[in-house]
């Protein structure tokens, strides 16, 4: 296989055609530090009402993007992998100055599955799909419910915790390791190395600032890098080392799955295993972790709506959908016009970057009423585009439902009143939502005394 990373661009300067909208005031969606207040729902809503496809400068003389923040545009955009490629620019904003890039991290994120168009995008999705199906699910839901049911008794007695570090976190580790065929004993790991992935940005910003000398150097900025990277190279050695002894001696795994992946007829080369690894570590956790505390969020804002379900269970498939549109985890991907193409009015020239909005989407009234209401009742809840829509739709949206499903499902009759304190940090992120703290209060389950 020919490596993405040796062929992808940034991006055509732009805008090369007339704005057929203006670009909104006060809206910054490249500075990472905004998003550590939550998505901003109200820059998405103005972005909507004036500007569903907006031209959005780069600071620093980079290369601009349209901002797609209406469902139509957002849908198109994804459904259309010829006209809107994930291959030719990759999926993130920008790529960062070539001084900053983490070389295996650089690497292992453009060489993936999820930066592929065609035919060889199909064939590795379809060497992971037996981990993804119904069937699968089935297999694996006695563990998640067993495992949710361990979590929750850790956290029984204790009346007030860190839901991301005693649950939110730990049940999808559990699940994705289950899934790999990872040994126990190595699942702590998998923590640290996830929340080093998700400051990733905070890094790249930080040595970017310097560069410039807008920032002075920093003992512990220092530090804080080099334990980055001794965690990061550690995650891919292990990835590493496991995906050999699969390939050596397959076992009945997702991670044998990945390492005997073939592409037209050869399997994977170093990079796209790297590329495998991340993507699967990181996305695996990431959004159902984060899916896990929004929710939690949600319901304590939205009394009503928990009383609703804690009456009728029947409506906890419908309200994980809802759960999913409004949170919207994954904060955006980007495609790169393969010609020009017409979006809402807007013409994309060929080259340039079209960055799409999946929470903004999410809470376009003109497919959801009410659109910032959270309603578990909502007739069109399902329809919502949070893990995307087309040929890369998120291949793991059944494993996040599950778990989403059963957790609630436990939570609710253990701890039926349990509550966000109204505590909560996030991490400076504009990729993914990502909640590194919420605390949470409940009335704490006392054991019986001993006969």
């Amino acid at each position: 296989m020919h490596l993405v990373s040796d062929r992808i661009i940034e991006g055509r300067q732009g805008p090369t055609r007339p704005l057929a909208y203006p670009t909104v005031p006060g809206v910054d969606l490249t500075d990472i530090y905004r998003f550590t207040n939550g998505q901003p729902w109200d820059d998405f809503r103005r972005m909507r009402e004036t500007a569903p496809v907006m031209w959005h400068p780069m600071p620093r003389d980079g290369v601009g993007f349209w901002a797609l923040t209406s469902f139509a545009a957002v849908k198109q955009v994804n459904g259309d992998p010829e006209a809107f490629s994930s291959e030719k620019g990759g999926i993130l904003m920008a790529l960062g100055a070539e001084e900053t890039r983490h070389p295996t991290l650089f690497s292992a994120s453009t060489n993936s599955m999820i930066n592929l168009d065609g035919r060889p995008h199909r064939q590795l999705r379809k060497e992971h799909m037996p981990y993804f199906t119904a069937t699968y699910m089935r297999s694996l839901r006695d563990r998640v419910s067993a495992e949710v049911t361990r979590l929750l008794d850790t956290m029984a007695p204790l009346g007030r915790c860190d839901f991301v570090e005693k649950f939110a976190q730990r049940l999808p580790i559990f699940t994705l390791c289950e899934m790999l065929g990872v040994p126990e004993s190595d699942r702590e790991r998998f923590m640290s190395w996830i929340h080093f992935l998700e400051m990733a940005q905070q890094i790249a910003v930080e040595q970017i600032d310097q560069l410039a000398g807008l920032s002075e150097p920093n003992p512990q900025i220092a530090a804080f890098i080099e334990l980055f990277n001794r965690n990061v190279a550690e995650m891919f050695e292990y990835g590493r080392d496991m995906l050999a002894k699969r390939r050596a001696d397959p076992q009945a795994d997702l991670m044998s799955a990945i390492a005997n992946a073939e592409v037209e007829g050869e399997k994977l080369p170093g990079e796209y295993l790297d590329g495998a690894w991340l993507l699967i570590v990181f996305a695996g956790n990431d959004t159902t972790r984060n899916s896990l505390s929004g929710a939690m969020k949600l319901f304590t804002e939205n009394p009503a709506e928990k009383a609703a379900l804690q009456a009728d269970g029947g409506l906890l498939t419908n309200a994980v959908h809802e759960i999913t549109r409004m949170v919207s985890p994954v904060i955006y991907m980007r495609r790169t016009a393969t010609r020009d193409v017409e979006v809402e009015g807007q013409v994309i020239a060929e080259g340039e970057k079209a960055i799409m909005y999946y929470g903004a989407a999410n809470r376009d009234p003109a497919v959801f009423a009410d659109p910032d209401r959270f309603d578990i009742r909502r007739a069109n809840a399902e329809k919502n585009i949070a893990f995307g829509h087309g040929p890369h739709i998120c291949i793991g949206r059944m494993t996040a439902q599950l778990q989403l499903e059963d957790a609630y499902r436990q939570i609710f009759a253990r701890f039926p009143d349990i509550r966000w304190s109204g505590e909560m940090d996030i991490a400076p992120n504009n990729f993914v939502h990502a909640v590194k703290r919420l605390e949470v209060e409940f009335t704490p389950e006392r054991k019986a005394a001993a006969a």
